[in-house]
């Protein structure tokens, strides 16, 4: 008997013990998901963004592979990860390349590589399982959390994949064509296919749509935790739309919202950050020769006149469309490519950088097969850790809301440097750059002895001073 009370006795205090590691455990991880406050306006101001290319990121191309390199993306300032779609991707009219299907392809085991569209769903709220599970999932937003770092998930609120059960549950959900036939997407303008044959177009001017779409966003925001959304081609779907949505999104926590569009007027209301688009092409375009610093002031100007000062942007010099149909920033812009990636950081607005940027990647990642980069540090994952400890230290790169004033500073060669000053308070970053090909000699009025942050010399500015620039040269430069 008294064997039996000591026992029990030990059994109580095992499950005791039990209980009481399992409510450490529970506190831990409940410490663990609010350890991050939610998202706030300071959020976008000294903030890096990282476009996660999942499939491509490592051979295996499943959230797992990509979860235990968070922390590498912590090192390079990222504060805000942006994650390509994630759910089930339609079989019926996958694209295999940009001009033929799944159906096109006769041979098995050729049909396997072909993975379609990332932007093709045939469920919202369920996980592609090429990925992992949504356990995987879960474990990638805690550890990002963990690390400092938001998670937004990207959606498509103005398309479907061709297996989405609405498609005959509720077929008017969709556009229809002239035959009275759900259609791909059309040019509003012209009523011209896109090409976006792998998709099938929602129609918002049937507003019975409008709830089961805010529906599945919910679902991630409320039951998955994530801090927000890339709206893809956000301008496609009409704004009554994301007016009628957002609002009851952010009810149930605040969010980040980052929109493909650089509509101002889509600023207006509920989105936070847009796309650079404008921004992005005279980048290109100085690149190839084609246009030159001047351009640039008046681009700066014109931006100044559209958006208001709260107004963010993306500043971006690669994305998984840049880089797939028009290619690599050293396919676009050569040896300029790293003197526009230190651009994108200290210009105001928020700096993406995409998955193989940061390893130096030079290919184009294929679009609808998986094509995994290749995991090597060379020169731009250094470049990359000290621009994102400026953006994310020094107030004078603030890019958000309330962001730091951007002052062109005179050279004595304004057509082909750059010069300008970044402020905010006391604090003041400068940058100057040779934006061509060639040799250049200049003046630039700046005088004093500055922080070269790049290469963390002290140099010594004087009036009137001739400074010799390679091609694509640059200087960020720190008051001493």
């Amino acid at each position: 008997m008294k064997k039996s009370i000591i026992t029990l006795m030990a059994l109580a205090f095992v499950a005791t013990a039990c209980k009481d590691e399992k409510k450490t455990q529970s506190e831990s991880i409940a410490a663990a998901e609010v350890s991050l406050p939610p998202v706030s306006d300071a959020t976008s101001e000294n903030s890096v963004i990282y476009e996660a290319n999942i499939r491509n990121y490592s051979p295996e191309g499943t959230f797992n592979a990509f979860t235990k390199d968070i922390p590498k993306l912590k090192q390079l300032g990222v504060k805000v990860l942006w994650v390509m779609p994630i759910y089930p991707i339609s079989m019926k009219r996958r694209k295999a390349t940009a001009d033929k299907s799944i159906e096109d392809i006769t041979d098995p085991a050729e049909k396997k590589k072909y993975l379609g569209s990332w932007y093709a769903i045939t469920d919202y709220t369920a996980i592609n399982p090429d990925l992992g599970t949504l356990e995987d999932f879960q474990k990638l937003v805690k550890t990002a959390h963990d690390n400092g770092m938001y998670v937004i998930l990207d959606w498509v609120a103005n398309h479907t994949g061709w297996d989405h059960k609405w498609i005959t549950e509720h077929p008017e959900y969709y556009e229809k064509n002239k035959k009275g036939e759900v259609t791909d997407p059309l040019n509003p303008e012209t009523g011209e296919p896109w090409g976006w044959t792998d998709v099938a177009h929602l129609d918002y001017k049937n507003k019975k749509v409008y709830e089961p779409m805010l529906n599945e966003m919910i679902y991630w925001v409320k039951d998955q935790g994530i801090d927000g959304f890339r709206c893809d081609v956000a301008d496609n779907v009409p704004t009554d739309f994301w007016n009628f949505a957002l609002p009851k999104l952010k009810a149930v926590k605040p969010l980040f919202m980052l929109m493909e569009s650089e509509k101002e007027y889509l600023l207006k209301g509920q989105f936070d950050m847009g796309y650079g688009f404008e921004a992005h092409h005279v980048m290109n375009d100085i690149a190839k020769g084609t246009k030159t610093v001047a351009d640039w002031d008046k681009l700066m100007i014109h931006l100044s006149e559209k958006y208001e000062k709260d107004d963010i942007m993306m500043n971006l010099t690669s994305s998984h469309d840049e880089n797939a149909w028009n290619g690599s920033e050293y396919e676009r812009m050569g040896d300029a490519a790293e003197t526009f990636a230190a651009l994108t950081y200290v210009m105001p607005g928020m700096p993406l950088i995409y998955t193989g940027q940061e390893y130096d990647n030079k290919k184009r990642l294929k679009f609808f097969e998986q094509d995994p980069i290749e995991k090597t540090k060379g020169h731009m994952f250094a470049v990359y850790e000290k621009l994102g400890e400026l953006k994310n230290k020094n107030a004078a790169l603030n890019g958000g809301k309330n962001a730091a004033a951007y002052r062109r500073i005179k050279t004595s060669n304004d057509v082909n440097v750059l010069a300008f000053e970044r402020s905010n308070g006391s604090e003041k970053v400068y940058f100057m750059a040779n934006l061509t090909k060639n040799p250049m000699s200049f003046t630039v009025d700046l005088e004093g002895t500055y922080n070269d942050y790049m290469s963390g010399n002290a140099t010594t500015m004087a009036k009137g001073q001739k400074i010799d620039a390679k091609p694509w040269q640059y200087w960020i430069l720190i008051k001493k």
